[in-house]
């Protein structure tokens, strides 16, 4: 039988709000992660109180691949929210260089944390025949080289749990797709990397699905997981964001990320070529609409694609932002994450209105 301990003796310090903490022991640090205030939280609420519930001390679940290690910027507590971007996929060497030395001006100029997104295989293409990246090896050799030239975590997918090892040597944060987001081995596979694990929701699935895909990854004993809203399907060939989901995600206690870039794909939309196939379109020109309410919401991350010339890109170029407007973009975003009180609970009062009562 498992030995378990309490939740709060894994903690030495939890702060809930706006900079939220978990402060983790000798071991086992917190990486990118942040306690986003689920419902039930309050800002005085004390770890001991919070944190009931039972979870597995890691070395006596599963020995973990790689121990947990930090993040080369700590994320956490973000202000007003972390970045994740790059373009879709690795196109050459030559082009991530580009890509990340420019965005990366941006971020630091900026003051927002950035970690560097691009994928070395899109195993989930529309159609056979379409462009899916230079493969593992290849790709993780020039993800490792922008990380070292640039000093930036970087981010990258996986689609099946033998890739999970040998990713998990270069990436800071592994990505799980939605179309894979309730793939027990898959998720397990990553859980056992150490690395802070990104996953994405499902269009088919609710928001509480999420919390139990967050408890795969807390299965291993590792505890650096966070969940990312990506739209839901209307209909067959549309998605729409619905902000309830980043509210409801909460109670996976982890950080929530917006994709704010593929949450606007229309699946297999659009006709491609003469062949009769069809490919996925987008509405780019909806990005900075669903990023400003998700920044609005309160999400603790931001994950976009981003492209020097998205018309050329060979995956999903409908929906990935011009690098020539990040920055305008990211200052509103900004500006927005400033003045909103999206990560702070506001308590509601139901009891009968008296007169003479004084209102806030």
């Amino acid at each position: 039988m498992t030995d378990m301990q309490p939740e709060s003796e894994l903690y030495t310090k939890l702060k809930v709000g706006a900079a939220a903490s978990k402060v983790f022991p000798p071991g086992r640090p917190a990486n990118v992660y942040r306690a986003a205030r689920p419902a039930a939280f309050g800002p005085d609420l004390d770890a001991a109180a919070a944190c009931a519930r039972p979870v597995p001390v890691a070395d006596e679940v599963v020995p973990l691949l790689f121990r947990p290690r930090p993040v080369r910027r700590d994320s956490q507590g973000a202000k007003p929210f972390f970045l994740m971007a790059g373009p879709n996929v690795i196109q050459s060497e030559e082009h991530i260089f580009k890509m990340c030395r420019h965005i990366k001006s941006v971020t630091d100029d900026l003051g927002v944390e950035y970690i560097f997104k691009s994928s070395f295989d899109k195993a989930n293409r529309t159609n056979v025949k379409s462009f899916r990246g230079p493969g593992m090896d290849e790709g993780l050799k020039v993800l490792d080289k922008v990380k070292h030239a640039f000093d930036v975590p970087i981010v990258t997918d996986i689609h099946e749990p033998w890739q999970a090892e040998p990713v998990g040597k270069v990436a800071d944060i592994m990505q799980i797709p939605a179309f894979l987001c309730r793939q027990t081995d898959l998720l397990v596979a990553a859980g056992k990397t150490g690395c802070i694990i990104n996953i994405k929701k499902g269009q088919f699935c609710a928001s509480s699905v999420m919390r139990n895909s967050a408890e795969k990854i807390r299965s291993t004993g590792n505890p650096n997981v966070m969940v990312c809203e990506r739209g839901t399907m209307f209909g067959y060939s549309d998605l729409v964001v619905d902000p309830r989901n980043m509210e409801l995600m909460r109670d996976a206690n982890c950080p929530i990320v917006a994709d704010v870039t593929h949450s606007l794909q229309q699946p297999a939309g659009r006709a491609s070529g003469s062949s009769g196939g069809v490919a996925s379109g987008g509405l780019r020109e909806l990005i900075p609409c669903v990023s400003r309410t998700c920044v609005a919401v309160g999400v603790d991350g931001i994950f976009m694609e981003v492209h020097d010339d998205p018309n050329s890109s060979p995956v999903d170029g409908p929906t990935q932002w011009p690098l020539r407007h990040l920055r305008p973009l990211l200052k509103e975003l900004i500006d927005i994450g400033n003045a909103t009180k999206g990560k702070e609970t506001f308590e509601i009062d139901v009891s009968p209105f008296r007169e003479g009562e004084e209102t806030p």
